[in-house]
């Protein structure tokens, strides 16, 4: 992906770096080559030629571009399991993807972590878009997923010979798992996204409470992804299911919704990060009746939403790690939303707006693998940012309103927000 060439200032605003500490006012960001000089006090800010971009940030936010977590580009209007699979055909799940991956950036998410793809294609649109060939979100993929035979990911019979191989990798015992590793390593994934649990959408035979992996399957799974350095993730909703997980070694827990004390312990003692992704399960309890979910899966939402809700306060106040994102796409939850996610953080689950802030910017980086270079604005990193009229510390949802994005950056350039006109097109 290009960066800028030459310098760039942007002042007249309140700088969030994306550590969690107070905003620094009357603040300047001072680019140069696409990566970031200075961040601090305008008064301390170096002398620039006078060649030099200046963009005014209005007297509202300068604060590094969002990361979503749990991003998953080929999902479109999903409105039951099926659809994830069988709904539509390669070619125009790939253009639906690109969409996503445009919308993605112009709601100032500069970058993304893959939670499971249609057809592999998150792969190879990782590639287009650091071509430059697509606007999107920095991503790391992660292609098809790998769950158990019979468990949530499993809903076609098998007299149904279609769809699934497009999606879901299907596995009976650890070697048929280590199987499944090794053709996406083949595919060039970076994430190997799993099941370890069933789900509250699946209420009758794999639902919240249930494992859909025994740990012998997701031992293995670690163990082959590991050998060809890749990581490994997993929907964990379980109690059972989020200690087989961390016991197996994973990298992160999507969801970690039931997390007990002895989970906790063990989830602190390797420092592994969480994606909740729990703004989906108040959409669905607040939408379901709407969209035709049953009452029972509705329930099992909203038993998903408060267990998720306590354990994220849990993780947060003993000193974990959450990672900001989840689940886009369904009917009832559309691409586009993401920001919501903040918001219901702060509104619901209760947290302090620079928490979530720090989650969805410097914790985001750390699970990419990529805190060397994104998710804070420091020297010698690269100038992915959000430029919003306004304050998101004082009132999150602000981030909600693409109308507000003065500039959403990547490397320096401006790819979306107000300021994208040709004067800034480089």
């Amino acid at each position: 992906m290009r960066s800028a060439q030459g310098s760039c200032v942007i002042r007249n605003g309140q700088l969030f770096d994306g550590n969690g500490t107070p905003a620094i006012p009357d603040a300047a960001l001072v680019i140069e080559n696409g990566l970031i000089r200075y961040a601090g006090p305008a008064a301390g800010a170096p002398v620039v030629g006078p060649d030099a971009t200046q963009i005014d940030a209005n007297g509202g936010t300068i604060l590094p571009g969002l990361i979503e977590s749990h991003f998953h580009p080929t999902y479109f209007n999903v409105a039951a399991l099926e659809d994830l699979d069988i709904k539509y055909p390669v070619e125009y799940v790939t253009l639906l993807a690109a969409a996503n991956a445009k919308l993605a950036l112009e709601c100032g998410y500069t970058a993304a972590r893959s939670g499971g793809s249609l057809f592999n294609i998150d792969v190879w649109m990782k590639k287009g878009i650091e071509k430059d060939m697509l606007p999107g979100p920095r991503l790391a993929s992660s292609g098809r997923e790998i769950c158990g035979v019979g468990g949530l990911m499993d809903w076609n019979p098998d007299f149904r010979k279609i769809g699934m191989e497009g999606l879901v990798l299907l596995v009976n015992g650890p070697e048929e798992a280590r199987a499944a590793v090794r053709k996406l390593v083949k595919d060039g994934i970076e994430w190997v996204k799993t099941y370890p649990t069933g789900d509250a959408a699946a209420p009758d035979v794999n639902d919240h409470h249930t494992l859909c992996m025994t740990f012998e399957e997701m031992h293995a799974v670690v163990t082959t992804a590991h050998n060809h350095n890749l990581k490994v993730t997993g929907h964990c909703r379980a109690t059972a299911g989020i200690k087989n997980a961390l016991r197996a070694g994973y990298d992160t827990l999507e969801h970690g919704t039931f997390m007990d004390d002895e989970a906790l312990d063990m989830l602190l003692e390797r420092d592994v990060p969480v994606v909740p992704g729990l703004y989906f399960e108040l959409a669905s309890v607040e939408r379901g009746a709407e969209i035709g979910l049953g009452q029972r899966v509705i329930d099992g939402h909203q038993e998903t939403l408060e267990g998720g809700a306590e354990s994220c306060r849990k993780i947060l106040a003993a000193g974990g790690r959450l990672g900001m994102g989840g689940d886009y796409g369904f009917a009832w939850n559309p691409h586009g939303d993401y920001a919501k996610e903040l918001t219901f953080f702060v509104n619901y689950v209760g947290l302090k707006p620079l928490e979530v802030l720090k989650c969805a910017t410097r914790t985001g980086a750390e699970i990419l693998g990529r805190q060397h270079e994104l998710g804070t604005l420091e020297p010698g990193k690269l100038a992915d940012v959000l430029v919003v009229d306004g304050d998101p510390i004082a009132d999150i949802s602000i981030l909600e309103d693409r109308k507000r994005f003065i500039a959403v950056m990547q490397g320096g350039i401006v790819k979306a927000g107000r300021l994208l006109q040709p004067a800034f097109r480089q």
